[in-house]
């Protein structure tokens, strides 16, 4: 039997109501046992001293670009990534090249990450063929195949006729339907948020309304003919009134939003000299609007956070703004900025913030994790929360180096991660 004893660190385990300095016991690779003073023959020890320990992070909006980009990021390297990042589990989109919306894709990505994985991936399928939006595909294939939801992000479902019927094959299946919530006869050209940056910068804006239209649209399909709805990458003020207002009616919908919608801002696009890497869809939105997510984020109405990790290759960046590539790599920089920007500045809690990282993402597609209760899969991640790093591209596991924190300083480094009770990051470092 293979033991591992994490001793002298603080659990923070929102699902368990834990929040306590305790020991961790593992055996073959769940949790066995929490308390004060664990002591046990043979087991391998990590001092966890002046470390939090908390459920592996798990990612519910990941892009890891294969097949077809590998030239962007594959499994191997962006699986690496997310261990680096203390994520132990992530739900992958299917808008590779080719699409995955069939049972072969799904399968070709489970066993895909049971080879070069080094943490656990669960598939998305699509909801329509090529994520054209013209043809529903075979859900329930998928689903047997091992999907855990159906996502066209990249892509809008642009007809309101697709949104009812994957709702309700959603609704049989018991698997939520995850929307990227965008107009894109209102977004145009845009590529930044639309209003005062825009117009200083004479670049084409995209207006909030791109996203709530959507939503708004969305919640009422869901409002007559049910199923689960997510919606991905929540961005502005309104969008979180339309959530809430839904969630009060008792809608089954959920919502996401990013660590760089939390924490950042339009007018780091122009304190940056126009860093391209500072270019997402949704756009970086208002101070206002950041202030109203942070908050929806404390008081539930948005469930959980989620990276959109965007990794591109340099020449995809190294662009007129007005051309580059939408998108932040952002698994391996996703707690540190959520904890240096939001919990150490009093905007956010610590057991908020874990919550929002394990419990909350892993409940919302049913995956196993999320907390360290016994019995549960020995996912976690050891956290030093007084470590400051800055933030160096150039030494990510993920292939992705375009991030806009390039030489920020950040306090609270993951220092160790372990999957299914085995060591895959120490001291920073990977093991695989």
């Amino acid at each position: 039997m293979e033991r591992v004893l994490i001793k002298n660190g603080h659990i923070v385990d929102p699902k368990n109501s834990v929040d306590a300095p305790a020991d961790l016991l593992i055996e073959d690779g769940a949790v066995a046992a929490i308390g004060d003073n664990l002591t046990i023959e043979g087991a391998e020890i990590i001092d966890a001293d002046g470390c939090t320990v908390t459920p592996g992070f798990v990612d519910i909006h990941t892009h890891l670009r294969q097949p077809g980009e590998e030239y962007k990021e594959d499994i191997a390297s962006g699986t690496r990534a997310a261990a680096r990042g203390g994520y132990t589990a992530l739900v992958t989109m299917a808008n590779t090249r080719p699409v995955i919306d069939d049972d072969v894709g799904i399968r070709f990505i489970r066993d895909l990450a049971d080879r070069e994985g080094v943490v656990r991936v669960y598939p998305m399928g699509s909801v329509s063929r090529g994520l054209k939006g013209k043809d529903l595909t075979e859900m329930g294939l998928m689903a047997r195949a091992g999907a855990r939801g159906f996502s066209d992000d990249g892509m809008p479902i642009k007809s309101g006729r697709m949104m009812q019927m994957a709702l309700q094959y959603s609704d049989m299946l018991g698997l939520p339907i995850c929307v990227h919530a965008e107009d894109l006869a209102l977004t145009a050209d845009g590529v930044v948020n639309w209003g005062r940056i825009s117009t200083s910068l004479g670049l084409p804006g995209i207006p909030d309304s791109a996203e709530s239209s959507m939503i708004a649209r969305d919640l009422e399909i869901c409002r007559e003919f049910g199923g689960h709805l997510h919606i991905d990458h929540v961005s502005t003020a309104r969008s979180v009134q339309l959530i809430r207002a839904a969630k009060e009616e008792g809608l089954h919908v959920t919502a996401e939003v990013t660590p760089h919608h939390l924490t950042l801002t339009e007018d780091l696009i122009k304190e940056s000299g126009f860093d391209t890497n500072t270019k997402v869809n949704p756009p970086l939105r208002s101070e206002e609007d950041r202030r109203v997510l942070v908050d929806a984020l404390k008081d539930g109405v948005l469930d959980a956070i989620a990276t959109d990790h965007a990794p591109h290759h340099f020449d995809d960046k190294d662009k007129e703004y007005i051309f580059a590539e939408f998108g932040i790599s952002g698994l391996e920089t996703a707690f540190s900025l959520l904890h240096d920007r939001l919990v150490l500045t009093g905007e956010l809690t610590m057991q908020r913030l874990i919550e929002a990282l394990t419990a909350s993402p892993a409940a919302i597609f049913d995956l196993a994790g999320g907390e360290l209760g016994e019995g549960q899969p020995a996912d976690m991640t050891i956290i030093r929360t007084d470590s400051e790093w800055a933030v160096n591209p150039r030494r990510f596991a993920s292939k992705g180096r375009n991030t806009p924190l390039a030489g920020w300083s950040l306090t609270g480094r993951v220092d160790t991660v372990l999957v299914g009770g085995q060591i895959v990051v120490r001291d920073g470092e990977l093991q695989c």
